[in-house]
């Protein structure tokens, strides 16, 4: 009996590290990769603020050393993607709520789950540890950026720090591996009698089509990962075009598993979105098969696309003719996704509560990214602004703008059925308007910057581009405020325990959304039959 929920068989609460260590109950394990996510993404949004101060103006400002500026950029990239997004999205979100909407008693296979979350503090562990090891003789970490290309990271990185920052990769590629195992087995297998395919709520398909996706793409980063390592190591040549290898090869199989990986991130983000729509509009999801086989199509269009990232390696024109086409697809379910949700919206009756406010601006720069996105489709064009501010700010609209706003409307959402209460309305609003102002000041500019030139990853500039730099390093402070204002009403929210109803949505409501007793209950599942 504990063995299957983690707590006592005749309904004991069980002891603080029992709960928290050994736990294999779903909301728990969920609670802890948002309390994971939100630590991660604080430490990846430092190293992001310092990099925007430094660049406020020409010169050096706080880093001496362009190799720390490029190991800030790096660890950026990483902890923000694999440690912020992913835990938050799919093992926070998808271990709460996915087995609430489909019926399932907890996941298929909870000590699996458990196994998943504690491989990530270990990755992290790795991860934090390459910051403080030597990289190569310009100093310590690994400066190679988050898309790790040999020859910089093989015989331009001679120091541990890459090897400790493959470590911790290979670890968090091996955590969502076997939590995406355990999402498909559970809504494959476990859906509630009567709960068919087509009628899965949206963000449980979300999690179904990235599921599929990490089982599918992960491996590929793995198998590149252990190539690199073993070039680094034991004197292979996979990589290393002198002993007949070849680095664009890296490319592609990074790229493979790199693509695939905006839609990991966004799919469940779709998915919430989809819900809080459906929910204060007080209207069914306008055309819901057409949006979950939407889903499904950006994963599958999701693979044939990789070396759109990759027109500057000196492919062939017919083979960039082919990656062009193959990307301007994808805009078609996507496009039906906007229209699907601004349909949804059309005639309803609209509360513009603050979840809304989050789908909304998810919506608005998204769409934004999205454009910038068939604009970088163009191979020509690409090669002009490649590797300049502007692709930063293109994917940074769909990354920081678009899962960022998708995990806080998610987290806003379904913050009292996670925690039982209310937060204060004005403090969560002052956060959103902070949040909101300070990105698009942060990465509108970016988009000038990349037309005039600006390369990415770079520490100093001319003063022909201070301008921008100061607006986006200006908007850099006010998103900061804003994540502090963040902290504090999820504080202020435990402190003041207002207490959150069983439907705190509204009236109405109800008839949209699956509802459970609000709080939740240590041991509801006790009262259900055991799975053997």
């Amino acid at each position: 009996m504990a063995g299957a929920t983690g707590y006592g068989a005749h309904g004991d609460a069980p002891s603080f590290f029992k709960r928290w260590f050994a736990s294999c109950n779903h909301k728990d394990i969920g609670t802890l990769y948002l309390i994971f996510g939100i630590l991660s993404g604080l430490i990846g949004g430092y190293l992001s603020f310092m990099m925007r101060l430094e660049l406020g103006e020409p010169g050096f400002q706080y880093f001496a050393n362009p190799h720390t500026f490029n190991m800030y950029v790096s660890m950026h990239g990483l902890l923000m993607i694999f440690f912020l997004v992913m835990p938050s999205l799919i093992g926070g979100f998808g271990n709460w709520f996915v087995p609430l909407m489909i019926g399932a008693p907890d996941m298929a296979f909870p000590r699996m789950n458990n196994f998943s979350f504690w491989l990530l503090p270990t990755a992290l562990f790795f991860l934090l540890l390459s910051m403080f090891v030597p990289g190569n003789p310009s100093g310590d970490g690994f400066a190679g950026s988050w898309v790790m290309y040999p020859p910089l990271s093989t015989s331009g990185h001679s120091g541990p720090a890459f090897d400790f920052v493959i470590i911790g990769l290979l670890a968090a590629g091996f955590s969502s591996i076997f939590g995406a195992i355990n999402f498909i087995t559970t809504i494959l297998n476990m859906r509630a009698p009567g709960m068919t395919m087509h009628k899965m709520p949206l963000f449980a398909w979300g999690v179904l089509v990235t599921a599929f996706l990490l089982l599918l793409a992960l491996p590929v980063l793995a198998a590149a990962l252990f190539m690199l390592m073993t070039d680094r190591s034991i004197g292979t040549g996979f990589f290393d075009a002198a002993k007949g290898g070849d680095p664009v090869m890296f490319q592609h199989l990074f790229w493979f598993f790199g693509h695939p990986e905006v839609y990991i991130m966004i799919l469940p983000a779709f998915g919430i979105v989809s819900h809080i729509i459906s929910t204060f509009s007080r209207k069914p999801i306008f055309g819901y098969l057409g949006m979950a086989y939407a889903m499904v199509s950006i994963g599958v269009v999701g693979f044939v696309v990789w070396a759109h990232h990759m027109f500057t390696v000196g492919m062939d024109v017919d083979l960039k003719a082919y990656f062009l086409g193959a990307t301007l697809v994808i805009a078609v379910p996507t496009g039906i996704k906007i229209f699907s949700w601004l349909a949804t919206m059309w005639g309803g009756s609209i509360r513009f509560s603050l979840p809304m406010q989050w789908a909304l601006a998810f919506i608005f720069l998204f769409v934004v990214g999205g454009v910038t996105g068939v604009y970088l489709a163009n191979a020509g064009l690409d090669t002009a602004v490649h590797d300049t501010y502007f692709v930063v700010a293109h994917f940074h609209y769909v990354l920081s703008m678009g899962a960022v706003f998708g995990l806080f409307a998610g987290f806003t959402y379904w913050f009292g059925k996670m925690s039982g209460y209310l937060y204060n309305k004005w403090l969560a609003g002052l956060h959103f308007w902070l949040f909101f102002i300070g990105v698009n000041l942060v990465f509108f500019p970016q988009h000038f910057l990349g037309m005039q030139g600006m390369p990415r990853r770079y520490v100093d500039y001319p003063e022909a581009y201070t301008l921008w730099n100061q607006v986006s390093t200006f908007g850099a402070m006010i998103t900061m405020l804003g994540v502090l204002v963040f902290l504090i009403w999820v504080i202020e929210a435990f402190i003041v325990k207002r207490k959150a109803g069983d439907n705190y949505w509204g009236e109405g409501a109800n008839t949209l959304e699956w509802t459970l007793p609000s709080p939740p209950r240590y041991h509801e599942f006790n009262t259900l039959p055991r799975i053997k």
